[in-house]
């Protein structure tokens, strides 16, 4: 406890600027290096020609990964959500990206095809260009690589500002809310960026980190990562101790979200007006508890993108169930 388990030096991070509401701006400018490396350009800046082995393990482009965010959902599964707010907020993000798209990346890659160039790979045949400029798809992708592993990390001490950062080896660390262990350190040269022991690790423990600050619901958990949250370790915990099969159990990442459609205040940054909860219990009540369950287990729902959807809203229905 209390020692570095990870340390990564700021000069070995890939730092995106400041940290916005935004997340197309910085996207813009990782797509750009992401597609000078998989294109072998010879445009790809000195500091970034190291980074190949970590771009290589980022998830891939429409990888089973990226399709579990509401991002790339379909129109019948943002539906299934029963979520008036998470679809709204969904659909906003990909008209943000589209905006983003069209004003700074389709121009730039119009004037040269070697900023965000796009190499598939799949003719291969012999005087044939088998590569393609970057889609307003493939900006979709990148933004979710921002949202779901950069870092805010506080700059040097007299700047006050704080940098949105990918951290090699620390990005790669699974999400536990009840995790002890703390990150630390300062997007600045001559900085570590360190994942702190919060408590004794023995070997063969798991190395976690809390997304979202451990204080998120499954609400943000299923736009900006692409899971969601079935219980942190400790939950997990209680479950085992006293025989729960898993039928009864409704996961904290649940509870969060209908906190804050019964005003009920919780640990969530976000709140919620009295119209917007009228709203979401609305949509939920669309369906029974009872019915969504039989749905799933008919095995009919076979998408992944519904079957989450479906997921989402019988958790929400639990949680619900639990507070009247």
């Amino acid at each position: 406890k209390g020692e570095p388990i990870i340390e990564i030096p700021y000069e070995m991070a890939l730092d995106l600027g400041r940290e916005s509401a935004d997340p197309t701006l910085p996207a813009t400018s990782f797509l750009q290096k992401y597609c000078a490396w998989r294109s072998s350009s010879d445009s790809v800046p000195p500091g970034d020609k190291e980074r190949g082995d970590y771009f290589a393990m980022l998830p891939g482009y429409l990888s089973e990964d990226c399709l579990g965010s509401t991002d790339f959902f379909s129109e019948g599964a943002l539906d299934m959500l029963q979520s008036p707010g998470v679809v709204e907020e969904t659909k906003s993000r990909r008209e943000m990206v589209q905006a983003r798209y069209e004003r700074d990346v389709q121009p730039m890659a119009e004037m040269s095809s070697n900023l965000y160039r796009w190499e598939d790979g799949s003719n291969g045949k012999e005087g044939e260009d088998d590569t393609t400029i970057a889609t307003e798809s493939h900006l979709q992708w990148a933004s979710w690589i921002i949202t779901s592993r950069v870092l805010t990390v506080q700059g040097a001490p007299e700047s006050n500002t704080a940098n949105r950062v990918l951290i090699p080896l620390i990005d790669m660390c699974n999400h536990d809310r009840d995790s002890p262990h703390i990150l630390t350190g300062r997007a600045m040269p001559g900085g570590m960026l360190k994942v702190v022991a919060g408590a004794d690790i023995k070997t063969g423990d798991a190395v976690n980190i809390g997304y979202g600050g451990s204080v998120e619901g499954n609400d943000r958990f299923v736009q900006d990562y692409g899971f969601l949250d079935a219980g942190g370790s400790k939950e997990r915990g209680k479950k085992k101790k006293t025989g729960d099969d898993g039928g009864d159990f409704v996961a904290e990442a649940y509870k969060i979200v209908a906190r804050k459609l019964v005003g009920r205040g919780g640990r969530s940054i976000a709140r919620m007006s009295a119209a917007e909860q009228e709203r979401e219990l609305d949509a939920l009540g669309a369906t029974s508890l009872e019915d969504d369950e039989a749905l799933l287990a008919s095995g009919n729902v076979v998408k992944s993108d519904e079957r989450m959807s479906l997921e989402y809203r019988i958790g929400m229905k639990k949680a619900l169930a639990e507070m009247k």
